[in-house]
């Protein structure tokens, strides 16, 4: 018989034993060894079963309890734990030394992947999310995260017997999870409403303590919601246009609306900073908009001004096919309510409008309204930043794509969560430190064999987890069966192991590898080199390519001749990925290049040692060196897509026969790989501190979280006086610059054969119509002449108006602008001049999207 319904009754725990609740309700005990091993000294069986803290000490008999009670050395070392918890929350840390920095900063994402038993992502997204709060916290940033929570999460994978992907919901019991509701002076769950077409939707707040940080989810899986409304949040990217747009409609109006009830109550500051992660959580800025509308008595341009000056928006998406877009007229149809006093239905529709060329106007675009309500934005990896400036430059005419204001971060992973214990205590009783992002990997006190011998370790652990993984697959497909014995001898942990796992769009090409069947069959089974390959992965349930891709795979792994070199295991995980990543000796990676905004899961298995093998796309197009991996060229100019799987599946082949393989088995005579033992211990060395997470958090408060608090606090003195002016200064430029344009361009001052320190002296007429001198900038962008007269690592030197000619903004009449320009280096030179819009509050010349050029 089954349930009707299932909860979660926690032990009622001693006074002794206190410690334990305020440890298991705190999530840094996922990233906190320390802690993790005070909970499974508790019951080891349990806690390798659940890896949760809630579950365990629901879990833990009374007589256990008891026993543990009377233990004074575990009491004291619980009692300890929690003490170093509570200095490790109240202490200052790195943020505290920053000066000028945000007093609170607000971070929004549809997911949050923080560990397995919060199961609230679907994959990379949701993982970066969690470990940017994970470092935010270990950083001492005052971060807020704000997200949704689902009663479903995303989904449980299981394959059936033909290898097809089956999903199923298992519904979460949020009082059995690490989350605490949040409630009034009263007792009483605060809410947050909002009033939609045909009634309001209510959702509760729901508060996970990540280190330092707070995290709110909101559900609206409550009594106070009809039927339909209840299911907003049933499921991490689940329903159609009109669901999700619910959901989106929730995290970003609803996600402010929980902060403010979150701050009223406890009396913490509220944001000056925004981070939109994405484009999903970008109707957070129409909230703000509506607040300031209503009590600053702001016009909505004047009040976008405010916003936009204290926003970051993170494109995570390289294609547009990944963008959300929902048709105008459903958009027009919820804001033609009272859903945002102040805010009417045509400035929104503005604000995501695809009004630019190649554009569609019968959509609402969410990353175009994420990029127009912020006046800061980046992508997630040098390579992604470049990308992104050529997919949006719609909304900047005029300029080049180097000038599209859309700068990068590159994505970080949290070394605490995805370093292995055993690497770790490594790090400790050889280089005297657990903190693998600072250790001297290369020095003598690490002998090759301690490395080794823990690397293999780390191998046996996986081939273990995967096997176990194995036959629960096999049961769970045949019931009442036996599991067979071949089971028992799937992989080797003396064999090469490479591993994949991601999510399974086709862009990803999971099935590269079986393009020659018969050629990868001869490298897995090779008699001298063998190698073995782990995967795993989850494409979206309503994508049957995805699932086609992985059935693909499973059928070939049930060949008898490989079944015990290649595995897929089902129903990927941060569980699985914390063995999975550790226990791989090399990493793969095959995206269509350059779809691949960053792929973390490459930074994650280098943290524990292992060499990349990768197109180079995202983070390794920046990081690969020649000694940390191997780079799988492109076949960019391939004529089609069936032409460049095919050039580009041989030279994988090629790399792992010639490359890989005989670098992992060249041993010495105690059977060490001392070649490959230097690429390890280079990858430690130079690639755990810059792929860190804390390097990421840091780089975001120094280059965005920063001058975002900077702006937003000047732009709101004087009671948002600077967002009245800039509002009806942008107007006035916009009207005016029909009459904008570059008159003339002479220039002299170079002998017959310039030299590189000869000035090139540039002098320019312009027409500014009814804007003056002080409104633009006049410019002589200059670099490198290509073919076609195109510049390239452009310089920009600002030109300044002659006395003689005035302001030029008292008549019709032309202004000179002039000054000079140093070469500074030998090759083709050319230049032009440029007209862009100039005030002090703009982050960027190409944020009004106006430009005049030299014809």
């Amino acid at each position: 018989m089954k349930a009707i319904r299932r909860f979660t009754v926690r032990t009622v725990l001693p006074e002794s034993l206190a410690a334990l609740d305020e440890l298991a309700g705190n999530l840094r005990w996922s990233w906190h060894e320390p802690t993790r091993e005070l909970f499974d000294y508790i019951d080891p069986e349990a806690w390798e079963r659940t890896g949760d803290p809630v579950a365990l000490l629901g879990a833990v008999s009374p007589d256990r309890v008891e026993a543990l009670a009377a233990d004074s050395e575990f009491v004291e070392r619980a009692d300890a734990l929690r003490d170093d918890l509570r200095r490790y929350i109240s202490e200052p840390r790195w943020y505290q030394t920053v000066t000028d920095a945000p007093s609170a900063i607000a971070y929004f994402s549809p997911e949050f992947g923080i560990a397995a038993a919060l199961p609230q992502y679907s994959g990379g997204l949701g993982i970066l999310a969690g470990d940017h709060l994970k470092s935010a916290s270990d950083l001492g940033v005052p971060l807020l995260g704000v997200g949704l929570f689902y009663r479903s999460g995303y989904f449980t994978q299981s394959i059936s017997p033909d290898g097809w992907q089956l999903e199923a919901y298992p519904v979460l019991d949020p009082d059995g999870l690490p989350l605490s509701v949040l409630r009034g002076a009263d007792g009483a769950p605060v809410q947050v409403a909002l009033a939609l077409p045909n009634g309001t939707l209510f959702a509760r707040i729901w508060q996970a303590d990540v280190g330092r940080v707070k995290l709110l989810l909101l559900d609206t899986d409550i009594p106070e919601n009809d039927e339909s409304l209840r299911t907003v949040t049933d499921r991490l990217y689940g329903g159609g246009g009109e669901h999700r747009l619910l959901q989106e409609l929730l995290l970003g109006i609803g996600g402010v609306r929980a902060i403010k009830a979150y701050v009223d109550l406890t009396g913490t500051r509220f944001p000056k900073v925004f981070h939109t992660n994405e484009g999903h959580a970008g109707f957070l800025g129409l909230e703000r908009i509506s607040d300031l509308v209503a009590a600053g008595g702001l016009s909505f341009d004047e009040a976008l001004q405010v916003v936009r000056a204290g926003t970051v928006f993170t494109t995570h998406t390289p294609v547009p096919a990944g963008i959300d877009r929902f048709e105008r007229s459903l958009i027009e149809t919820y804001f033609s309510t009272d859903l945002l006093p102040g805010v009417d239905a045509p400035d929104v529709v503005r604000l995501g409008a695809e009004d630019y060329a190649g554009g569609n106007p019968d959509v609402f675009n969410m990353a175009v309204m994420g990029l127009r309500l912020a006046q800061h934005a980046n992508g997630v990896s040098l390579l992604h930043g470049a990308v992104s400036r050529g997919m949006f430059a719609g909304l900047w005419p005029g300029f080049d794509p180097d000038d599209v204001p859309i700068t990068s971060v590159t994505n970080g992973v949290h070394a605490p969560t995805w370093t292995d214990p055993m690497l770790l205590r490594l790090a400790a009783d050889k280089l005297g430190t657990y903190d693998t992002t600072r250790a001297d990997w290369t020095s003598s006190a690490l002998a090759d064999t301690d490395l080794w011998d823990v690397k293999r370790d780390m191998r046996q652990q996986l081939i273990e987890d995967a096997r176990r993984r194995l036959r629960e697959s096999w049961l769970a497909q045949s019931p009442g069966t036996v599991v067979p014995s071949w089971i028992d001898d799937v992989l080797d942990p003396d064999v090469l192991t490479i591993g994949f796992a991601r999510r399974v769009p086709t862009y990803k090409r999971l099935t590269l590898m079986l393009h020659d069947p018969k050629r990868l069959k001869a490298i897995l089974t090779n008699r001298k080199r063998p190698v073995q390959l782990i995967i795993a992965g989850k494409s979206h349930p309503a994508d049957d390519e995805g699932k086609r891709l992985i059935q693909e795979l499973v059928q070939f792994s049930q060949d008898p001749d490989v079944r015990r070199r290649l595995v897929f295991l089902p129903n990927y995980d941060i569980a699985m990925a914390q063995l999975l990543y550790p226990g791989t000796d090399v990493w793969l990676n095959n995206p269509l290049r350059p779809l691949e905004a960053c792929g973390t899961s490459g930074m994650k298995a280098a943290l524990n040692g292992a060499l990349n093998l990768s197109i180079l796309d995202g983070w390794w197009d920046e990081y690969y060196d020649g000694e940390n991996g191997w780079a799988i060229p492109s076949s960019d100019a391939a004529g089609d897509g069936a032409e460049r799987d095919a050039l580009e599946a041989t030279a994988l082949y090629d790399l792992i026969e010639h490359q890989v393989a005989p670098r992992f088995y060249d041993r010495d005579k105690e059977g060490v790989p001392k070649r490959w033992l230097a690429s390890m211990r280079h990858t430690l060395a130079t690639l755990s501190p810059t792929l860190s997470a804390d390097r990421m958090v840091k780089q975001y408060v120094e280059t965005l979280y920063t001058p975002a608090g900077r702006a937003a606090a000047l732009i709101a003195e004087d009671d948002y006086a600077g967002g009245r002016e800039l509002a009806a200064w942008k107007q006035r430029v916009d009207e005016a610059w029909s009459g904008v344009h570059v008159l003339h361009v002479e220039s002299g001052g170079l002998a017959a054969i310039p030299r590189i320190g000869d000035e090139l002296h540039v002098r320019a007429q312009v027409q500014l119509g009814t804007l003056t001198a002080d409104d633009v900038s006049v410019e002589v962008v200059y670099g490198r002449s290509l073919e076609g007269d195109t510049l390239e690592n452009t310089t920009l030197v600002e030109l300044v108006p002659l006395a003689e000619d005035g302001d030029g903004g008292s008549s019709e009449g032309a202004t000179t602008f002039a000054g000079a320009v140093t070469l500074t280096s030998p090759g083709s030179f050319g230049y032009n001049v440029r007209i862009v819009p100039k005030n002090a509050s703009l982050a960027s010349p190409a944020e009004l999207g106006l430009v005049a050029v030299a014809k």
